[in-house]
């Protein structure tokens, strides 16, 4: 019996902040998307310090800015020796504004933007401090209308 039969997956969502936790998962989609022959859209989540620090002036945006260019270029790479094809985009995590900003929010709503068939989110660390994407893996998994797969 063929098991990928029974999910149709076009698009594959990986949310990442760069910690370790989201490299893993970021590599498990792209494996996913390779075996349903699907597309990776790589989500780059800015957490909280890194936003307020850039509001603050503390932070130069332009480092940001070439830390993610740069972690994104690792991704890409890794994915184009798989022969998936990928998209990305780049997110605030938090708002002074908008209270609804948060990286769970973000990560749905990016969900439904790029019509998502599967979201693939770093599972909870019990070892240290839980990174952005840790902390909001059990909101995803409770408001996702997508399969989601915590690894």
């Amino acid at each position: 019996m063929d098991d990928t039969a029974a999910l149709s997956v076009e698009t594959v969502l990986a949310p990442v902040d760069g910690s370790d936790a989201s490299t893993a998962a970021v590599d498990d989609a792209v494996e996913l998307a390779d075996r349903y022959d699907a597309t990776v859209h790589v989500l780059f989540v800015l957490g909280r310090e890194v936003v307020l620090g850039m509001d603050a002036d503390a932070v130069e945006e332009a480092d940001v800015a070439e830390s993610v260019r740069t972690y994104l270029a690792d991704v890409r790479s890794h994915a184009d020796d798989r022969g998936v094809p990928i998209t990305t985009s780049t997110v605030h995590g938090f708002s002074r504004e908008r209270k609804t900003t948060h990286p769970g929010s973000v990560v749905l709503d990016t969900a439904d933007d790029v019509d998502a068939d599967l979201v693939v989110v770093p599972r909870p660390s019990t070892d240290g401090p839980a990174t952005v994407l840790e902390t909001v893996a059990e909101y995803v998994l409770g408001y996702a209308t997508q399969p989601v797969l915590s690894v």
